[in-house]
């Protein structure tokens, strides 16, 4: 069984320093950001720029890699992702931050969607879906693993910028010595915002939605943690938790969509996640296990409904049609990821701190509210021509090309 995977156990080592260098930079920022005494303004850019960065590398890396190939490419990005770590240690500025961020969410692009693809060819129609979940897994360890580390540095010195540099190099090594064929190029990525709202209004709409409420708490969460005053060491763990919270939901909310209407399920993860965003900002916890069980909570449903919306998409879609309708959807997810940055740092400059929970709730609350009216005027797939449920990691981590990975596809494709 280990000579099985053995072929993707250097491209799964590789993918568990990058996102670990992924998870811990993205929490280090916004926290030495607000160390410096950076603007909220300034802050929420850093994630749009980062959102911007990373849909232009999903629609560009493929290009790069076909000149340069897979293991060349690959190591262009991580080098480069280590070269913009170092720099944003050294350069202690927010306009700096916010074009070197732009610049990482590209590189992340480009070699999570070649680390993608390489599982995707080295995997088998029986091992499939195993090397997804790995991928899963591997997925959410490392990002947590990351941040993790935050609470054991020093916010305010260069070290935590180095470890950053460190991992990038690391994810490099793995592939730059394995013997394994490079796979073939990788698939452009198209998007078609009139089919993608033909085949599910409510999904196309919803990604747009869940990806403002994600990259606002992706994006400013930390900032939240540091503003109400808990430790690094609970910001750490809030952050942490959000994503456990949000992958140990996934299966039960997923089962549940299978025997119902999606729709009634998305629209009521989106009710939760609002309530206890509310929660958040009415009754405004500034201790540590009052702000940690919340912001679980709220993780558990917030991070359930990108899964179900694509998994409502995928229902109305034809089989052929699987990984172009999924892959736009991350894309309109991505755009959504570059307006809830702006927004929740303009309620938190206007108002207080928890209003960043103020601009989850508008989102949650919009979604529930299409998705509720959408009910009225299509009828839902019959449960017997549903695909079934599933999971797929809604954090910074995933790219249009991991869905060729996706057990379905390849059943699908087959039949």
């Amino acid at each position: 069984m280990f000579a099985t995977y053995r072929p993707i156990l250097s491209l799964l080592r590789g993918t568990a320093f990058l996102l670990a260098a992924s998870g811990l930079h993205g929490l280090l920022l916004p926290l030495r950001g607000q160390f410096e005494g950076f603007s909220t303004t300034a802050l929420g850019l850093m994630g749009t720029a980062w959102a911007m960065g990373f849909v232009a590398g999903c629609l560009l890396a493929p290009r790069i890699v076909r000149r340069a190939g897979h293991v060349r490419a690959f190591g262009t990005f991580a080098s480069a992702g280590a070269i913009i770590a170092l720099l944003t240690g050294l350069i202690i500025d927010e306009y700096a931050w916010i074009v070197l961020r732009a610049c990482t969410g590209f590189v992340m692009a480009g070699a999570f969607m070649i680390i993608e693809s390489w599982l995707n060819e080295k995997a088998t129609n029986e091992n499939r879906g195993t090397v997804f979940g790995l991928y899963m897994m591997v997925t959410y360890a490392s990002i947590m693993g990351g941040q993790m580390i935050v609470a054991g540095g020093d916010v305010g010195s260069a070290s935590l910028f180095m470890i950053t540099g460190i991992f990038f190099c690391l994810s490099l090594i793995p592939t730059a010595v394995s013997t394994q064929s490079t796979p073939q190029p990788l698939q452009n990525v198209e998007l078609d915002l009139k089919g993608l709202y033909s085949n599910s209004p409510v999904s196309a709409v919803g990604c747009v939605l869940i990806g403002i409420a994600n990259g606002a708490w992706g994006t400013l969460g930390a900032v939240y943690g540091a503003r109400i005053g808990i430790s690094t060491a609970q910001i750490a763990l809030m952050m942490s938790l959000v994503v456990i919270a949000g992958a140990a939901m996934q299966m039960p909310a997923g089962r549940i969509s299978d025997r119902t209407d999606r729709r009634y399920v998305l629209a009521a993860a989106g009710i939760g996640a609002a309530l206890f965003g509310l929660a958040i900002f009415l009754f405004k916890p500034h201790s540590g296990a009052p702000v940690l069980v919340l912001t679980a909570a709220y993780g558990a449903f917030a991070y359930t409904l990108y899964s179900i919306a694509v998994a409502h998409a995928n229902d109305h879609a034809p089989a052929e049609e699987f990984v172009k309708v999924s892959g736009g959807l991350l894309l309109l997810y991505g755009f959504g990821t570059m307006i809830g940055p702006m927004l929740a740092a303009a309620l938190m400059g206007w108002l207080r701190p928890e209003s960043l929970f103020l601009a989850t709730a508008i989102a949650h609350l919009a979604l529930a509210g299409y998705t509720l009216l959408r009910i009225r005027q299509r009828a839902p797939v019959p449960i017997e021509d549903r695909d079934a449920f599933k999971t797929l990691p809604a954090e910074r981590s995933i790219t249009p090309q991991s869905l060729t990975l996706d057990p379905r596809q390849k059943d699908e494709t087959e039949d």
